[in-house]
């Protein structure tokens, strides 16, 4: 095969099943990692997102090597993503505009360069488990390589001008497991799970510009 046809690095994530104790960079839930003066995100609610999940991007991911993700969603707000253009590109600040039937977003997902030290307190309704990244694996939850589009690819603009690159795929009804006495998430399947925007497969696309940590676009498919 020609270099030019050569799949790009990808990573399939695995969820361990020993709860984590202590923080790491790699979870479900957990400790997020937060760059200097980055804060944890809030709902349009007014609420603090959950962290799904977090992970250190292998350092041949393409244009996003060696960055940290981060994804976050309300628990209390759950709907498809709405992507907002606007002259053939996503509006500025999209990670903020409203998300119909909504007046805001109630999803945030980061980017980051240098992350130090992890926040004092977890993630308070996600279980924390450990996720773990193998390199070349045949899956749908993965980081790196090619977006496996469950219907027509979708490509977008960022509000900078630059063409959004694929970085992370969650797949279709990938629940999250939640701590006893954590809220219920609305239209989740189930009273002990959260999903990812209804469960929809999610395919994350970031500015590879990076002109915005959270310049971090979830697509919806199903």
């Amino acid at each position: 095969m020609s270099e030019d046809w050569a799949v790009p690095p990808q990573y399939g994530i695995e969820v361990g099943t020993e709860p984590l104790d202590r923080p790491a960079r790699n979870s479900v839930g957990g400790w997020p990692y937060f760059d200097d003066g980055q804060e944890w995100p809030r709902c349009f609610c007014g609420e603090r997102m959950a962290l799904f999940f977090q992970l250190d991007l292998p350092d041949d991911v393409e244009f996003f090597g060696g960055e940290h993700l981060s994804v976050f969603h309300c628990a209390h707000h759950n709907d498809a993503s709405d992507p907002i253009t606007a002259g053939g590109r996503l509006v500025p600040r999209f990670w903020e505009a409203p998300q119909p039937p909504f007046p805001g977003s109630f999803w945030r997902v980061l980017l980051q360069r240098d992350p130090g030290i992890p926040e004092a307190e977890p993630e308070p309704a996600v279980r924390a488990l450990p996720l773990t990244l193998r390199p070349f694996k045949d899956t749908y939850f993965k980081v790196g390589g090619t977006a496996a589009w469950a219907q027509e690819p979708e490509y977008y603009r960022c509000a900078c001008g630059a063409e959004m690159a694929f970085v992370c795929q969650v797949p279709e009804n990938w629940g999250f497991g939640v701590r006893p006495g954590a809220p219920v998430q609305p239209y989740s399947i189930s009273d002990d799970a959260y999903m990812l925007f209804l469960g929809n497969e999610v395919y994350l696309l970031a500015c590879p510009k990076r002109c915005d940590p959270a310049a971090v676009l979830p697509v919806n498919q199903h």
